[in-house]
């Protein structure tokens, strides 16, 4: 997610237009996206919809840009909830996603009978320049511990965000170690349900949340003590709003 032109550590209203998503895409036919979906399990009936997904996902969705990962989510408002994502994809990749052979009554008679509501549909596109994701190979138990910040855009500061996101990017690439990190762009909007960016910081276990937060370090070696200040003003001005969540990656009911 990107440069607000360009419209899972830390996931536009104004500055989000419809034109420049257009201009985006324009730029570059070369990206990564993911569709993501919030369900709300029915907690009676667990066991039976965790074995229909897993049927499910392993039968539609496990092979190129339909490939199906689901998440439980372990922290904030959405606890107990599941996000179920596929891809990576682009847009034209939706024009031929199952839908035939019975995957559509498939969803219909052993997923939706088991589900209390579906949330936020949304896609998000990854932002290939200012993620650090070189060190992942892909396979989603690589790094089974999601780290999602979301983010909500302060209306008419759209133009601070690059900047922003550039710094923690530079100072992130500068940290000892491997820091997987991701930058992801909310492509439609949603309203006062914000939610324009997500940043991800992917872990291997729970553990490394323990070890020393190296951020400010690196901040201060390539940007400067004297700039940290006005480095937090920025992110003040130009977010409204900011939250966590962490996510599980569910290997049984994915579609590996």
């Amino acid at each position: 997610m990107k440069k607000i032109k360009n419209g899972l550590l830390w996931l536009l209203c104004l500055a989000m237009m419809p034109a420049q998503l257009i201009l985006a895409q324009e730029e570059s036919k070369d990206y990564v996206m993911y569709e993501s979906i919030i369900i709300s399990p029915n907690k009676a009936k667990l066991k039976v919809l965790w074995e229909n997904m897993q049927k499910h996902n392993q039968k539609y969705h496990n092979t190129g840009p339909y490939s199906a990962n689901v998440y439980n989510i372990s922290t904030g408002a959405e606890t107990g909830n599941l996000v179920w994502m596929m891809g990576p994809m682009k847009f034209s990749d939706l024009d031929s996603r199952p839908a035939e052979g019975g995957h559509d009554e498939d969803w219909r008679d052993n997923i939706m009978p088991y589900i209390d509501d579906m949330g936020a549909a949304e896609y998000w596109k990854a932002d290939g320049k200012l993620s650090n994701l070189g060190m992942m190979d892909g396979t989603p138990g690589q790094y089974p511990i999601i780290y999602v910040r979301y983010w909500n855009v302060e209306k008419g500061q759209g133009h601070n965000v690059d900047q922003f996101l550039e710094t923690v990017s530079s100072t992130i690439k500068n940290m000892p170690g491997e820091n997987p990190w991701g930058v992801y762009d909310n492509q439609f909007r949603q309203g006062e349900a914000g939610r324009h960016l997500a940043t991800v910081s992917f872990h291997k276990k729970w553990a490394e949340l323990d070890e020393p937060n190296t951020f400010r370090k690196s901040f201060d070696e390539v940007h400067g003590e004297n700039t940290w200040d006005s480095f937090i003003r920025n992110n003040q001005a130009t977010f409204s709003n900011s939250w966590d969540e962490i996510w599980v990656y569910d290997k049984t009911m994915s579609g590996d």
